[in-house]
C-alpha cells in the first residue's frame, strides 16, 4: 500500500481522480443539458424524457453501496480505470440507439459507472495524502464536478443544440476513453481500502450522526433536482431561451459552481464540514426564495448565483463530514452519501416531471425550496450529535 506524502501539497495522483469526476459529472449532466433535444428529436414529451434521469439516479443511488460491497478487494487503479472504460463504451453506444426505450436501458447501464466511481474514488484519497489533508483533498477531488458544471454541461447543451444529443453522448465517450488511459498510468497498484464487514455496516447504519448527514444529502439532492433536472426546458418555456443562451446559462451556473467548490476546499478545516453543508444549503434556498424575480435571462443569471456557489460545494462539504465523523467507516458511508445524491436527484427529477406534466412548470421552485429547508432543518439536528464512537 502506498505511503501518503507527508508535505502539506496535495499530491500529483489526485488529478486524475478530479478529471474523472468531470468526466463522471459530465456524463450525468449531459441529459439534462441535452433534454429539449432529445424530447424533440424521439418525439416524446419532455418530462419522459426526464424519466432517463429518475431512471440513472435510481440506478446510481442502489447501486453505490451494493458496489462498495462487491468491489470491496479490488485494487483501485483497476476497477477505476475499468469503470471509466465501461462508462465510455456504454455512453458511445447510447448514441446509436434508435427510440427512447432502448436509449433507457442503455442508459441504466451506463451509470452503472457514476454509481462504482465517485464513492471509490473519494475512498480511496485517505491512502493518497495524509489524515491531516482528507478534508481538503477530497473537496479537491470533487472539483471535477464542478468542472463539468462550467465545462462538460454546457459543451453538451452547445453540442445538443447545434448538432444533437447524440453527438454530445459521443463527445463524452471519447473523453471517458481519455479519462481510463490517464487514471491507468497514473494511480498506483496496492490501493485497497479495508473492506467493511456486516459487522461495520450494520455500525454505519446504525449510526445516528451519520444517518442524520446522509438523510441531509437525500433531501438538499431532491430539492435542487425538482428544478436543476428541467433547466433547459424550463428557460426556454419561460424565458424564449435559445441553445446558445442556454449553453451560456449553463456555463455562468458551473462558473460559479467551480467557485464555491473551491472556496470550499480552502475553507471547510477553519469553519467545520457541519457549517460549510448549512452554508452551501442555505446558499441554494436563498436562490429559490428569489427564483419569482427572474423575468429575464439576465435576472435568472444573477439570482442562480448563490445556488451555484453551494450546489457542488456542499456535497464536497458532506463527504469530509462523514469522514471526520468516523473514519474507518468512510467507505461505506461515502457510498451511502453518493446513493443519496442520486436518490434525491431521482426523487426530484420524478417529481419535477410529474408537476410538468400536471402544468405546474412555474411552480418547480417551491416545491424545490422545502426540501432544502427540511435539509438544512435535519443539519442542524445531525450537528447537535455526538461524534460516532464518542463516549
Amino acid at each position: 500500500m502506498p505511503t501518503p506524502p507527508a508535505t502539506d501539497s496535495l499530491p500529483r495522483v489526485l488529478w486524475p481522480l478530479l478529471c474523472g469526476n468531470f468526466v463522471i459529472g459530465t456524463g450525468v449532466m449531459v441529459v439534462p443539458g441535452t433534454l429539449n433535444d432529445i424530447g424533440s428529436s424521439l418525439a416524446i414529451p419532455v418530462a419522459v424524457a426526464g424519466q432517463l434521469i429518475t431512471a440513472g439516479g435510481l440506478v446510481m443511488c442502489l447501486g453505490a453501496p451494493l458496489f462498495a460491497s462487491v468491489v470491496a478487494g479490488w485494487d483501485r487503479r483497476r476497477l477505476l480505470a475499468l469503470s471509466m472504460l465501461w462508462y465510455a463504451l456504454f455512453l458511445g453506444l447510447s448514441a446509436l440507439m434508435p427510440g427512447f426505450g432502448s436509449l433507457l436501458l442503455v442508459r441504466v447501464l451506463t451509470v452503472v459507472s457514476p454509481a462504482i466511481f465517485t464513492p471509490q474514488a473519494a475512498a480511496c484519497v485517505g491512502l493518497l495524502v495524509a489524515p491531516h489533508q482528507r478534508g481538503r483533498a477530497i473537496t479537491f477531488v470533487f472539483l471535477g464536478w464542478s468542472l463539468a458544471s462550467v465545462l462538460g454541461m454546457p459543451l453538451g447543451a452547445w453540442i445538443g443544440g447545434t448538432l444533437g444529443w447524440r453527438s454530445a453522448f459521443a463527445v463524452v465517450a471519447l473523453l471517458g476513453l481519455g479519462s481510463a488511459l490517464w487514471l491507468w498510468r497514473a494511480l498506483p497498484d496496492g490501493i485497497r481500502p479495508p473492506a467493511l464487514s456486516r459487522a461495520a455496516w450494520r455500525e454505519t447504519l446504525g449510526s445516528r450522526a451519520l444517518m442524520l448527514c446522509v438523510a441531509v444529502t437525500l433531501l438538499f439532492s431532491a430539492g435542487q433536482f425538482v428544478l436543476f433536472s428541467y433547466f433547459a426546458p424550463y428557460f426556454k418555456a419561460q424565458l424564449q431561451a435559445t441553445p446558445a443562451q442556454l449553453s451560456l446559462l449553463f456555463a455562468w451556473f458551473g462558473a460559479f459552481g467551480l467557485i464555491g467548490n473551491i472556496a470550499m476546499s480552502r475553507r471547510i478545516e477553519r469553519i467545520g464540514a457541519p457549517r460549510a453543508v448549512l452554508l452551501g444549503v442555505g446558499s441554494m434556498a436563498l436562490s429559490l426564495l428569489l427564483w419569482p424575480l427572474g423575468s429575464s435571462l439576465l435576472l435568472a443569471a444573477l439570482i442562480s448565483v448563490p445556488w451555484a456557489l453551494g450546489c457542488f460545494s456542499s456535497n464536497s462539504a458532506q463527504q469530509a463530514r462523514l469522514v471526520g465523523i468516523a473514519p474507518a467507516l468512510a467507505s461505506g458511508s461515502i457510498a451511502l452519501n453518493t446513493s443519496a445524491m442520486y436518490a434525491g436527484q431521482a426523487l426530484g427529477a420524478g417529481s419535477g416531471g410529474w408537476l410538468i406534466a400536471h402544468g405546474a412548470m412555474s411552480s418547480l421552485h417551491w416545491f424545490g425550496l422545502a426540501g432544502l429547508l427540511a435539509a438544512m432543518a435535519m443539519s442542524g439536528w445531525a450537528a447537535r450529535q455526538r461524534a460516532h464512537g464518542a463516549p
